[in-house]
């Protein structure tokens, strides 16, 4: 991908068929990138990005600031979260395919053949997830469609490494992490408020924001919670 390097910011740079620039800062390293038009000049994207140095060092300082996540093995005794309550992780020997469930609050019961693999653990810790997010989200729409004026047309779960939802307007289709099923209800109902929105404004503009103001109040607690979590890398 061709770079530029304006003063200590190395800056990603992709050109491609839109009518302005566009400037990005990714988690967790603080990666820079700035999608522009196919005929800018170096010249200007040098001073569009120049114009915006505080911001790119406020975003890059937050994510320096987040705590690492730690590395997980899925073995006995290990915390893992379900809806920003942690759970201890148990063990048990079992044939078959791995699964998890939960049986009793505060813990999470993993069944797998012994000798089953970190991975083959994960999958089935992450299927239980996407299972129960999945479960919540007709529930979800249900309330809060109505609160925005907008219906999406279709809901899907998936892992991001850099952002909690995305919204595709056209398709009126709305992706959401499946990390959110780990952190507070709050935060996930924030999530799908914000991509509903999108479908009124696309841009996070103040039209934008005023909207999210309008339709829940409280929004800024749980996006400043989210700012704190830091998204593991997709495998």
């Amino acid at each position: 991908m061709p770079q530029l390097l304006i003063d200590d910011l190395r800056i990603d740079v992709v050109r491609k068929n839109i009518r302005s620039l566009r400037l990005t800062v990714y988690a967790p390293d603080g990666r820079v990138r700035v999608a522009a038009p196919l005929r800018t000049a170096d010249a200007a994207i040098h001073a569009f990005v120049t114009t915006r140095r505080a911001w790119i060092r406020k975003h890059q300082e937050q994510f320096a600031a987040r705590e690492q996540p730690v590395a997980l093995e899925y073995v006995a005794g290990e915390t893992h979260f379900y809806q920003g309550r942690p759970h201890e992780l148990r063990v048990h020997e079992a044939a078959g395919t791995p699964r998890v469930q939960l049986l009793e609050e505060g813990f999470l019961d993993l069944f797998a053949p012994a000798g089953s693999l970190p991975e083959q653990r994960e999958k089935a810790l992450n299927a239980w997830y996407r299972a129960r997010l999945k479960e919540q989200l007709p529930a979800l729409a249900a309330r809060w469609e109505p609160v925005v004026g907008q219906r999406a047309h279709e809901w899907g779960i998936k892992l991001m490494r850099t952002r909690w939802g995305t919204c595709s307007i056209r398709a009126r289709r709305i992706w959401l992490n499946l990390e959110l099923i780990k952190q507070p209800v709050h935060c996930l109902e924030y999530v799908v408020v914000h991509e509903l929105v999108h479908l009124h404004e696309r841009l996070h503009n103040a039209r934008f924001w005023g909207l999210m103001d309008q339709f829940m109040p409280d929004w800024r607690a749980a996006k400043q919670a989210l700012r704190s979590v830091h998204l593991k890398p997709c495998g």
